[in-house]
């Protein structure tokens, strides 16, 4: 199987680079091949242009590997921040330029604007931190980043397996919690994508 992971956080000491580690390494080990996207590392482009909302002319060099690499995926796995309920915005930027029509839904007829989406056969997941405490999350906030994740994007692009993982508070973790929260990652992570068999 081949695997996109994506990567959006711009300390490369952050726990979030951890998680990164830790899904890479569990699904090489099991046999797949991973595309690693570290977004700030490659310097991103966030910023949309009219022509590209538009239509009006071909994808950027930039942008066009990645809409191929998603057309032949398996699998995606998304690690983030959450900051103000919101994933950063070299990920939102990403998520707008790449998740087009003809990649993960279909192109709206003329003069219409339902689509059906074209991710049928994917597994995903989106992994996040936060230092805000579960119960004020919920009871406060929501937890909009699950609703985004499963419903606006999994979900809308009609995402087969969908799961989102939800880590807090990281910044009063301790040590122990931090190995215990990459066990769990791993072992979501080999649930997901088991390991891959050579035919005889």
């Amino acid at each position: 199987m081949e695997i996109i992971v994506v990567l959006a956080h711009p300390n490369n000491k952050s726990f979030n680079h951890a998680i990164a580690g830790k899904v890479v390494s569990t699904l090489k080990e099991n046999g797949h091949s991973v595309i690693f996207h570290d977004l700030y590392e490659e310097q991103f482009d966030p910023i949309m242009t009219t022509p590209e909302l538009e239509r009006e002319y071909e994808l950027p060099p930039g942008i066009r590997p990645y809409c191929e690499e998603i057309k032949r995926a398996d699998g995606m796995i998304f690690v983030h921040p959450n900051w103000f309920g919101q994933f950063p915005a070299i990920l939102k930027g990403w998520v707008d330029r790449v998740f087009i029509p003809g990649v993960v839904h279909s192109v709206p007829e003329k003069d219409s604007i339902v689509t059906e989406g074209l991710l049928r056969q994917m597994t995903a997941i989106a992994i996040v931190t936060s230092h805000v405490p579960m119960e004020q999350e919920l009871k406060e906030f929501g937890n909009p980043l699950e609703t985004i994740w499963k419903n606006c994007i999994f979900g809308f692009c009609a995402v087969r397996d969908a799961s989102f993982v939800f880590l807090t508070s990281v910044f009063e973790s301790t040590s122990d919690q931090r190995v215990g929260w990459l066990a769990e990652i791993e072992e979501l992570v080999r649930s997901k994508f088991p390991r891959a068999h050579s035919r005889i």
